[in-house]
């Protein structure tokens, strides 16, 4: 346990001084919600306030950039740089360091769902969920999930040169598709079809049906299966190609 401790402060000092790493994942999904909210806040979307219906989808952006965007890239950088092998000769143990990296990750977006809840409350007149457990539980299922298919992808790039672009035309387009900006309701029936495989998709709908809707995280067996499966094909994915010495040129 003191190992871990002492390993999570050091991801924490990690994680803040890289400011790239910082503003993509932790502020970016912050300042995209207050420009949104600011602009069409007042609207309403599909029967529901504007800034009310942004804020969930925005915590799935949020959430998909931080646990998967950057954590992917995060382990390309270090894996290439040669950190993860060098790592791999200390005493720490390599789950130790593994889970001081995803609990790391974890309390980044905790921090920033609370910004975005509080930008919404103070600044757009959102209301503050009632199902604060099932809220919690469903961003950690999301956020776990995410995770997992980061550490999936991370061990299949293969240079960090390459990490940027080959996360960013995944994750973009699929927050795109999966309604974390905009109702998906207008899409054409291509976009929806993949949209409806999408685990950001389900995950925005159950973010949404707790917060806007009052449903408790088990009301919502379908959504919370489909983000679960998708995590547990991240995890074998992770088992499988996660690398700790850098690939062969």
């Amino acid at each position: 346990m003191r190992l871990f401790v002492h390993e999570l402060k050091a991801q924490q000092r990690l994680f803040w001084r890289s400011r790239e790493l910082a503003f993509f994942t932790f502020a970016l999904p912050i300042i995209l919600y207050f420009l949104l909210g600011s602009v069409y806040g007042d609207d309403e979307v599909d029967g529901i306030a504007g800034a009310d219906y942004l804020l969930a989808g925005m915590l799935g952006y949020g959430a998909a950039s931080t646990a998967f965007a950057g954590l992917a890239i995060m382990l390309v950088v270090r894996r290439e740089a040669g950190i993860l092998k060098r790592l791999r000769a200390t005493p720490l143990p390599a789950s130790t360091y593994l889970a001081a990296v995803l609990t790391s990750i974890t309390l980044v977006f905790a921090l920033e769902a609370v910004v975005m809840i509080a930008i919404g409350h103070f600044g757009f007149d959102t209301d503050l969920p009632d199902r604060f457990v099932s809220l919690a539980l469903a961003l950690l299922l999301g956020t776990a999930s995410f995770a997992a298919l980061g550490v999936g992808l991370s061990g299949l790039v293969r240079s960090a040169e390459g990490a940027s672009a080959v996360v960013n035309a995944i994750y973009l387009p699929v927050s795109f598709i999966s309604g974390a900006f905009f109702s998906p309701e207008s899409f054409p029936a291509f976009l929806e079809a993949i949209a409806n495989v999408l685990p950001l998709t389900y995950f925005i709908e159950l973010v949404r049906d707790v917060m806007l809707h009052g449903s408790q995280i088990w009301d919502e067996p379908t959504a919370v299966a489909v983000v679960a499966a998708w995590g547990a094909a991240g995890l074998v994915a992770a088992l499988r190609s996660f690398r700790w010495e850098p690939r062969e040129r």
